[in-house]
């Protein structure tokens, strides 16, 4: 069980699977996935957050939203931007790293059919060779 108590307010709404997925925009995707990763193992975060992920498109009745090669992928850049440095908080993490609030920056290394697929959906892919 995940103590609580070391996150936002919307974070613990996304743990406890009572999030409104209304106002679950991209940055609010990103400080999840910074809080889960500043609290959790990657392996452990990335469940939580795959998990949660997956409970809101089907609370919208949109369960094919979910992706995972999107889900994972993001995880990684992002766990891998917090080991380049230390952040103060997540708005410092936010403002050096903009990059990662771009919804099309897994297009420097998918190809968008590939990233879309049905399978990308069900499992994590790398992108193709190039």
């Amino acid at each position: 069980m995940i103590d609580h108590s070391g996150y936002s307010a919307l974070t613990r709404s996304f743990l406890t699977r009572e999030l409104d997925n209304s106002s679950f925009h991209h940055r609010e995707h990103v400080l999840v996935a910074y809080e889960l990763l500043r609290n959790l193992s990657y392996t452990d975060a990335a469940f939580e957050y795959a998990t949660g992920i997956r409970t809101l498109a089907a609370k919208a009745g949109a369960p094919r939203k979910f992706n995972a090669t999107i889900t994972y992928a993001f995880m990684s850049l992002i766990a891998e931007h917090m080991t380049m440095d230390k952040y103060d908080d997540f708005e410092d993490f936010a403002e050096r790293n903009p990059e990662l609030f771009s919804k099309n920056l897994l297009e420097r290394w998918y190809e968008p059919e590939r990233l879309h697929s049905d399978f990308a959906r069900q499992a994590f892919l790398l992108p193709a060779a190039r």
